[in-house]
């Protein structure tokens, strides 16, 4: 019935996200989404002795602006990829986890819009209910030595018995775990801290320390035999995902390993110009592409770094990055990116920019989501983009990420 439903889709919101070239998945319990699900449903109640038939109605808020456009954008994704019955959403058959932690992503980012809390959180516990559907113990049904790790994780597609499983990405787990985080910050739900170290145990596991290697370090693409780049989008988000947990455990060895993922990235992919390359090979070859979500979560980490540990060079750093990727990444710029690149961008930049008030991070965005609403809109608020440009629910996701950053508190980024 599950396939049946995604092939009763539009093509559009069947369009696959593939990943892109030379870019750069732990265990999340049902327990969780039930804790969440207690504390969502510990809401007011009526006075005692009350009827229903006395009790005065609810205003039902208006929305207006960023938030209305944000939650627009969100009920536009799930009635286009959204499968009702599996909390999951389209792809081959279904999305690839990608996509779908930008979805927990943007539903998290809308929940803590002030408007939108009560609102959202059926759709959280939705996506971690979701989530579930990614999670291999151990690759499971993988010839001996396909994986470089067996660590539990996210694969990258569903996992068996619904799905065929495969490599685990370690961006991908990073912005899960990322998200985990965001949520345990709030709720304290004691497994949605447990996932986010288990995927923290991955990451660190995939640290490439062997002395054969140029610039020994980093986190690589995947865990697949034949993976041997090392990437900026790997290696700096786990930086932020070991400062997040540093934050809520006081584990000195989180924050050693943030510290150390960092200062790897500036000394083997930082250039010239004070922006940061895609990868490098095991033989020290540079990919010198600048993609915005590189700098953003360099920009993010240097900021979480000198917010834990007071020193002012992360600052200084963030700062020299900052600028240089405002000047860099214009509208047109980002315009030719992927949106989901775009959206990681500048929740970091935004944030940067709520520590220093610096930078005009705030209104590049504006200015970006106001284009697209003005121009890469369809019929039923299904946004496309990417070259060229599609439907998709990374897009979505994205657009719907925006919107909700620039409606919520900073703080709650990360």
């Amino acid at each position: 019935m599950l396939i049946i439903a995604a092939l009763a889709l539009p093509a559009a919101a069947l369009a696959s996200s593939a990943y892109p070239a030379a870019a750069t998945r732990p265990a999340l319990a049902p327990g969780a989404a039930r804790a969440l699900a207690s504390a969502a449903s510990t809401g007011g109640s009526s006075a005692p002795g009350g009827s229903k038939h006395h009790r005065a109605k609810p205003h039902k808020k208006v929305l207006h602006g960023d938030p209305a456009r944000a939650l627009l954008a969100f009920q536009a994704m799930q009635k286009a990829y959204f499968i009702a019955g599996s909390e999951l959403y389209a792809g081959e058959p279904f999305s690839y986890l990608w996509p779908f932690s930008q979805a927990l992503a943007a539903t998290i980012t809308l929940e803590d819009v002030p408007a939108l809390t009560k609102t959202m959180l059926p759709e959280v516990q939705a996506r971690l209910v979701g989530l579930q559907n990614y999670l291999d113990a151990d690759n499971s049904g993988a010839p001996e030595g396909t994986f470089t790790s067996t660590l539990p994780g996210y694969d990258g597609t569903v996992a068996p018995p619904v799905g065929p499983g495969g490599p685990k990405y370690y961006d991908d787990n990073d912005w899960v775990g990322i998200e985990l985080m965001r949520l345990y910050k709030v709720t304290r739900v004691p497994q949605l801290l447990t996932d986010a170290e288990s995927i923290m145990a991955f990451e660190m596991a995939g640290w490439q320390s062997s002395p054969s290697l140029a610039c020994p370090g980093g986190i690589p693409f995947s865990n697949t035999v034949e993976n041997n780049q090392r990437n900026t989008v790997t290696t700096a988000p786990a930086a932020e995902l070991g400062v997040q947990l540093y934050r809520m455990t006081g584990n000195p060895g989180y924050l050693t390993f943030a510290e150390q993922a960092y200062e790897w990235v500036r000394q083997c992919l930082l250039a010239p110009n004070h922006l940061y390359a895609d990868h490098i090979s095991p033989k020290g070859v540079v990919e010198p592409t600048l993609w915005s979500y590189n700098q953003g979560t360099m920009i993010g980490a240097a900021t979480l770094l000198y917010q834990v540990t007071g020193n002012a060079a992360y600052l200084a750093q963030a700062r020299q990055t900052a600028a240089a990727a405002l000047a860099y990444f214009t509208q047109a710029v980002l315009e030719a990116e992927d949106p989901f690149f775009v959206s990681v961008y500048f929740r970091n930049v935004i944030y940067f920019d709520s520590v220093t008030g610096e930078s005009s991070a705030s209104e590049a965005a504006q200015e970006y989501v106001n284009d697209a609403w003005l121009h890469d809109r369809l019929p039923g608020d299904v946004f496309v983009g990417g070259a060229p440009p599609s439907a998709q629910l990374l897009v979505q996701s994205a657009i719907v990420q925006i919107y909700g950053l620039l409606s919520s508190p900073r703080y709650t980024y990360f």
